[in-house]
């Protein structure tokens, strides 16, 4: 049997109780009843982005609404460790393939970071911020389609020195880097994969993370990692990173 559907529920009021009655409008309510043709006593799931899920039956279905009621509302918790992923800049729809893929995988937060070598440059302004909104609203749906009662926020660009800072702030901070010479699983053996706080997780660009780079993150405490001995694609590494992870601490445990 498939999962119910997921909407998320905008605004301050938030979902409403178990044994409460809501109408799910606007583009979430028109898509749930002219794309998905959702029918009455049909079951959906409601999401609040922070962890707020409710399971819901389709009362009433309107031009582009739904009427629902609340069967079951629960408070999930984030996963743990909370995986951050610095994200560095990719032309084209990568960036967006890149987030969207880890999104889907489990990540809890993302920081387009500003690497060296990156083509692309999100300089300030329309065109900046533009960029940024597409990778936000990619990670929304993407969050949405794999039934995500958490939104993982997408913060504004940050350059080396101030993902340096983050590394400072972590319980533990990871560069996938194909010259590393410790993998994942080594340090899940050892014992180093923190349990709790936030993971930073730091994937370079399409023509690599600068020496200068690495020594900065380094110097803040990171720790240079591989996956395997494939060298895999700016757009794909972080996805793959969090499967491992997930296998290798207590996010995926049920």
């Amino acid at each position: 049997m498939s999962t119910a559907p997921l909407f998320l529920v905008d605004g301050t009021d938030g979902l409403p109780p178990a044994g409460g009655s809501t109408e799910l409008t606007g583009p979430e309510g028109r898509h749930a009843a002219t794309v998905k043709r959702l029918r009455v006593g049909e079951e959906i799931q409601l999401a609040d982005g922070r962890g707020g899920l409710a399971r819901a039956v389709v009362e009433a279905v309107g031009r582009d609404s739904l009427a629902v009621h609340v069967v079951e509302r629960v408070t999930l918790d984030p996963p743990a460790p909370r995986v951050v992923l610095a994200q560095a800049l990719v032309k084209g729809d990568r960036g967006e393939l890149a987030v969207e893929m880890a999104t889907e995988a489990g990540v809890d937060e993302v920081l387009p970071w500003r690497a060296a070598r990156c083509v692309a440059k999100w300089e300030a302004g329309t065109r900046g911020d533009k960029a940024l909104a597409r990778w936000r609203s990619t990670v929304r749906e993407a969050a949405k389609q794999a039934r995500r009662p958490w939104v993982p926020q997408v913060g504004e660009p940050v350059t080396t020195g101030a993902l340096a800072g983050r590394v400072g702030e972590a319980a533990c901070a990871l560069v996938l880097h194909e010259g590393a010479t410790v993998g994942l699983r080594e340090l899940a053996a050892a014992g180093e994969l923190p349990g709790g706080g936030d993971l930073l997780l730091v994937v370079g660009p399409e023509g690599g993370i600068t020496a200068a780079e690495i020594d900065e993150l380094v110097a803040a405490g990171a720790r240079p990692v591989r996956l395997g001995p494939e060298v895999l694609r700016a757009s794909t590494a972080a996805a793959v990173a969090l499967g491992a992870l997930g296998v290798l601490t207590g996010r995926w445990s049920i």
